[in-house]
């Protein structure tokens, strides 16, 4: 689009209305009163159109008046924008409706199991309505995407601290062992310490996870680095590789059980990850979001 067709089709905007209500009454006094608008008003938007176009958008017919071919032109289009624009504030007013509004949530790809589906089942028991954009992606992913507005809320792990622009409440807390494969020596043990892998090759995912960062803590907090192996960026991916006999993990307890080849150790002392929900702060949350906030707090930690 050239810089003169961009500046006529933003000074439009507010007189799509016009162009479709002329087309349809070809009269400018029930124009008028249609769109509540003062007579002197139309009258200076319809010259003015035609200034910019530099040919009459109308023309007299007797008493009243009819639209010139340009105006015929631009009425067809500022009828098709305006479906769409009424099309998109129907979509919004939707969105921030309670009953059936719309809530982006984000999450760790390790709570797709069940975690979330099980929340969402028992919310959409309540307002079988409301509708979900669900988004799986990395921890720090999750937390742009918090900042940016592209989601309403996440859900993580760790809970983010000391960032202003973020709000977060805790969910519940899943216990973390370590998976190692089913004919490792590790395997028979009932319980391990953190620091007796320090000479293991890990497999886990890539910087900027979540688990990845509780993995590196615990590591250094017991006096090493883990030594990675190799990095991914799925969970089951990171199982099939200790399946595989190509390194151990530190992972979140599966609800179903570990996969076959794999050995789940509980760790001692024990360890755990807090699973929390975020949202934006200061940011004002549309009825649904906000509905559906509270009932993910109102079910407590586990």
């Amino acid at each position: 689009m050239d810089d003169k067709s961009a500046g006529l089709a933003s000074g439009l905007a507010p007189r799509l209305a016009l162009l479709r209500a002329l087309a349809e009454e070809q009269h400018i006094t029930r124009v008028a009163e249609r769109l509540r608008v003062p007579q002197p008003t139309v009258s200076r938007w319809l010259a003015r159109l035609g200034e910019e176009l530099g040919t009459p958008v109308v023309v007299r017919a007797g008493r009243g008046i009819r639209l010139s071919r340009a105006g015929l032109a631009l009425a067809e289009s500022a009828g098709h924008a305006l479906a769409a624009l009424e099309a998109g504030c129907r979509r919004a007013l939707a969105d921030t409706d309670g009953e059936q509004g719309l809530v982006a949530l984000a999450f760790l790809h390790t709570l797709g199991g069940r975690p979330v589906p099980e929340l969402l089942r028992g919310y959409r028991a309540r307002r079988p309505s409301v509708r979900f954009s669900l988004a799986q992606a990395p921890h720090d992913t999750i937390l742009d995407r918090l900042r940016e507005g592209v989601v309403d809320l996440g859900l993580t792990s760790p809970t983010p601290t000391g960032d202003p622009g973020l709000t977060s409440a805790v969910l519940f807390h899943q216990p973390l062992v370590v998976a190692v494969p089913e004919r490792h020596p590790l395997a028979k043990r009932r319980r391990v310490r953190i620091g007796e892998l320090a000479g293991e090759d890990f497999v886990g995912l890539e910087v900027g996870f979540g688990l990845r960062a509780i993995t590196d803590e615990l590591c250094a907090a017991a006096g090493f680095r883990p030594r990675l192996a190799f990095e991914g960026q799925e969970t089951d991916t990171v199982l099939g590789l200790v399946a595989a006999e190509l390194g151990i993990a530190l992972v979140p307890q599966a609800d179903s059980g570990p996969p076959a080849g794999v050995v789940e150790v509980p760790l001692s002392p024990a360890a755990r990850r807090t699973v929390g929900l975020v949202w934006a702060t200061g940011r004002p949350l549309s009825p649904a979001v906000r509905e559906f906030r509270d009932f993910a707090l109102g079910r407590g930690t586990r």
